[in-house]
This record gives C-alpha cells, structure tokens and sequence, in this order.
C-alpha cells in the first residue's frame, strides 16, 4: 500500500511539474529577468504556503535543524536551480528543458551510493539505465536542438537536474528537522524570499504587479501555486522514499513537459519521443521506494 502510494505522489508530481516547464518558458519570454520571475514565485510560494500552515495551527519551527534546512533548501533547490531554469528556457525549447531534467537521476544516485544511503541494486540499476535510453531515444535520432548555437547553453541548463539531486539527497540524509513538507517548504520559501529580496533591488529587475496582466503573468501565477503544493510533496516524499527514488518523477516531468509543450506551445516531436516514453516508463517500474528512508538519520542534522 505505502509503495502504491509513492508511485501515485510520483506521477501526480511528474504530470505537475511537466507542465511548469512551458508555462515557465511563458512566463519569461516576455523579457521579464530570472531574478524578477524568481521573486515572485517566492512570494507566491510563501503567501499560499503561510495561509495553510497558519490555516493547520502552526507556524515557523525555530530550532537551528530547521533553520539550517530552510536556508540548504533556498539556496540549492530553489534560487540556483530556477535561475540557471529560467535563463536557459529563453534560449531552449521547452521540451528540450523537459528531457534535461531527466539527469537527476544519474545525479543523484551516485551521490546516495557515496553517503551511504541507497545500496546498489542490479534491478534498481536497469530501471536508471532504462530511463537513461529513454532519454537518448529522444535526444538522438531526430530530435536534435533546432539551432546549432543553442548547444552552448545545455551545461548551463544542467545546473538545475545537478542542484535539485543535492536537494533530495540532502533530504534524503537529513530529513526534514521535525517538520511537515508544507510548513518545512513554507519556511524555505521565506528564507529564498529574503535572500532574493537584494538581489532583485541590487539588479533593477522587476515585474510590476498592478502593470498590465498578461499571459506571462498569468502563467508566472500558476506555475508558482503548482510549485509551492508539489514542491512540498515532492521534499515529503523524499524524506519517506529515499532521493534516488524521488527523483525518479523527472522522468514523468519529461514525458508530460513534451505534452503540455504540446498543448501550450504548439512543439512538435517526432515518433521517438513516444518510443522513448515507453522505455522511461518501463524503467519506472523497476525502481523500488525504500520506505520511510532519511528517517534513521534525521537527527544527526
């Protein structure tokens, strides 16, 4: 029952979070700076967040655990991912964004193996290295980038899959000092928010609220209320299952970002990208959640 309901969370986050990646691209391509985009997802994030906690009776837990948490999640899976996200998805087709996003795994298993918190598994390993050929089948044979120029920009576009594996494995580790997904995220929703608060005045960039609404700002809105509720699942669901298989769900983000990229903007894919979606999903089921792992290890924070 508790694995069912992990693979359930685990496609719900991936069909979610797919459609970010689109609804990302909207957002930006008006010319509005990442700093700007970013600062107003906090906002969001931390309003809709605050109101639930506040909503359930409780609030900020202010134990050095916590407030190490909040400050790890801010800064490595939030500001430096969505940064390095939105500078690269004005340059990249979004479903290109998608495929990428599909590294986490490969990231984060090694880092696992290394602290001790996943085990080598033949199956688990073919489930990966099942995922990885999906992603080659889309990558590869015809659906390369449709400007030569726009490869400069793919090792930028890693640094988000490569941050948001240190996130999970470090939620993995550590687990969540004591807190719920929704008030552990409400808090480092407002910590990112205060960090990024000078660097959007020191830059000059901004997004006028009460300005004209448009559909970049419709799109920034939405996307941040998808991201505060599945951002707090998918932490949630780290701490329980372990990084490795948490991370799994970037898989489903890439099979369904290429859908909504689709639907909201019109890109076309070739037939290997439903052979590839196959393959990632036969990969999926071969990968076992470790229950309630980072658990043992949540109070050595």
């Amino acid at each position: 029952m508790k694995q069912a309901k992990n693979v359930a969370l685990l496609v719900v986050l991936g069909v979610g979070w797919g459609s970010t990646q689109p609804l990302g691209k909207m957002a930006a391509a008006t010319g509005h700076g990442p700093l700007a985009l970013i600062f107003w997802q906090l906002v969001i994030c931390t309003v809709f967040l605050g109101i639930i906690t506040l909503a359930r009776g409780r609030g900020l837990v202010w134990t050095r655990r916590a407030w190490v948490f909040y400050l790890v999640i801010a800064l490595v899976g939030t500001l430096i991912p969505n940064f390095a996200f939105y500078v690269s998805v004005t340059r990249l087709p979004a479903g290109i964004m998608s495929i990428i996003i599909s590294t986490v795994p490969l990231l984060a298993f090694p880092m696992a193996l290394a602290l001790g918190i996943d085990r080598f598994d033949l199956k688990r390993m073919a489930g990966l290295v099942l995922g990885l050929l999906g992603v080659a089948l889309i990558a590869l044979p015809q659906s390369s980038l449709p400007q030569a120029g726009m490869a400069a920009f793919l090792p930028f576009a890693m640094i988000g899959p490569l941050f948001y594996a240190m996130e999970g494995t470090f939620v993995s580790r550590y687990g969540m000092a004591g807190m719920d997904p929704v008030q552990a995220m409400f808090g480092a929703s407002l910590v990112g928010l205060v960090l990024c608060t000078p660097l959007v005045v020191l830059s000059g960039q901004w997004v006028d609220p009460w300005g004209p609404w448009g559909q970049a700002e419709a799109a920034l809105l939405v996307s941040s209320v998808l991201h505060a509720m599945l951002y707090a699942t998918y932490v949630g669901l780290a701490a329980r299952a372990g990084a490795v298989f948490a991370t799994q769900t970037s898989y489903i983000v890439t099979a369904s970002g290429l859908c909504w990229s689709m639907l909201l903007l019109g890109e076309r894919f070739s037939q290997w990208i439903w052979v590839a979606l196959v393959v990632m999903l036969a990969g999926l089921s071969l990968v076992q959640p470790r229950v309630r792992a980072g658990q043992a290890v949540a109070g050595s924070v």
